[in-house]
């Protein structure tokens, strides 16, 4: 599973790009977590409001922070 975290480098990117790990390895396994922080790789993706999480290149949240509870949820999701 690959996790992007979409975001120009504003505070509350960075704190999901952290969550996103965390949830990573509370999940186990191997999983990628990658920053995207190129605005025009960012709008492809059509994402309007950081921070954004993308899972295997779907965005699954937009806008706003996210916990790892919630990051672990959507990784459920993409995963069935």
């Amino acid at each position: 599973m690959k996790l992007e975290v979409l975001g120009t480098g504003c505070a509350k990117c960075k704190t999901l790009e952290e969550v996103a790990k965390e949830a990573v390895a509370k999940f186990g396994g191997f999983h990628e977590v990658k920053k995207v922080d190129d605005i025009m790789d960012i709008m492809n993706y059509g994402v309007m409001s950081t921070p954004a999480l993308a899972i295997d290149g779907k965005v699954v949240s937009s806008g706003r922070s996210l916990s790892v509870d919630e990051v672990l949820e959507y990784m459920k999701g993409a995963r069935s």
